[in-house]
């Protein structure tokens, strides 16, 4: 055994003892100070015993393991974990720190029978159908603007962009003030957020606010990409300003839909912040499903965490959180599947 192999061999080995000491210190919550310096160490010897391990055939793969294994890491425990655990936990009666025994679908059954659960469902959907439509629409049309070759093209975009830039919390209180304060005829005088449908609007208007500078970029990109030649010879061949834009640009750019159509619809259905900010989910509704509710604009993300925060019911939460994931799951996979299907058509 030549001395590169023994050296790698004992790297690993290092590594290996160092990362189990570490982790028993953790466990046994011993408190020894070295433990974090022992897991750094321990993780930096393995990984260097792996690359310096006298192999040809396979010292590439372990080269790519090395580097990707920081980020797979990160992954598995920010996402991966979390959800394994989260599923497991929606079964039982978990509080936020232990869990006593485990209650089977008795979480997945309550909060379907809670009507403002129910609800929050419904006005997600209709929140989410109107922005995929608007966003996307109104963003598509800004893009048209900001590669018109007009004067100042980068001061429009860095001027619809910049609402982007502003945190969905601060962003929030920003337009409770404008609504607040802001008389608007249409309303007699009255607040936007004072009712539940007209706060749903201004959630609606916030959020376009928001979010169609950034969607606008990407609609700006891929326009830019259509080729100039392809758009000269529509010119040569008597095709108008229309006929170029819904014949051309549009197909031509069908890839950059999907993308556009995606990021709006898993934004929309995540949207939380400036639901917070902006209304906290209050709003009457007298009659839904024979129940009164005081939360009329609160939306699925708000009302998942008022369950597992405001009512300390982790389990519930969770419960409506692993409900929430399968139905974004399916929703995003059906619109991608549509998309690229209508992306092959055109």
């Amino acid at each position: 055994m030549n001395q590169k192999k023994l050296i790698s061999i004992a790297l690993l080995a290092v590594g290996i003892i160092l990362l189990a000491a570490s982790l028993a210190m953790d466990f046994s919550g011993s408190g020894n100070p070295m433990r974090g310096p022992m897991l750094i160490i321990g993780i930096i010897a393995f990984f260097a015993g792996l690359y310096f391990f006298p192999t040809e055939k396979h010292h590439r793969k372990i080269v790519y393991i090395i580097f990707l294994f920081p980020l797979l890491f990160t992954f598995g425990v920010t996402v991966i974990i979390p959800l394994v655990l989260g599923i497991g936990y929606s079964f039982t009666d978990w509080t936020g720190i232990r869990f006593t025994q485990f209650v089977g679908f008795a979480n997945y059954t309550s909060m379907f029978s809670d009507p403002a659960f129910i609800y929050s469902i419904l006005i997600t959907f209709v929140f989410v159908v109107m922005n995929i439509v608007l966003v996307n629409v109104i963003a598509f049309l800004l893009a048209l603007l900001c590669t018109s070759k007009i004067k100042g093209e980068g001061f429009f975009r860095a001027a619809y962009f910049l609402p982007n830039l502003i945190g969905g919390i601060v962003l929030g209180y920003i337009w409770q003030f404008v609504f607040n304060n802001v008389i608007i005829n249409m309303t007699g005088g009255i607040s936007l957020l004072s009712k539940s449908r007209s706060a749903m609007i201004a959630i609606v208007v916030v959020y376009i606010w928001q979010y169609a500078g950034y969607i606008m970029l990407i609609y700006v990109t891929g326009l830019t990409q259509v080729p100039k030649d392809v758009l000269e010879a529509a010119q040569i061949d008597g095709a108008n300003a229309v006929e170029t834009l819904f014949n051309i640009k549009i197909p031509m750019i069908a890839s950059t839909v999907t993308i556009c159509t995606f990021l709006t619809l898993t934004s929309a259905f995540k949207q939380f912040d400036v639901n917070m900010a902006l209304t906290n989910g209050a709003g009457s509704v007298p009659n839904f499903m024979g129940n009164y509710l005081s939360n009329g604009t609160q939306m699925l993300a708000l009302n998942i965490y008022n369950t597992a925060i405001a009512k300390n019911s982790y389990a519930l939460g969770q419960a409506k959180a692993v409900l929430f994931f399968i139905i974004l799951a399916i929703v995003s996979l059906i619109q991608v599947r549509v998309s690229n299907k209508r992306e092959v058509e055109m």
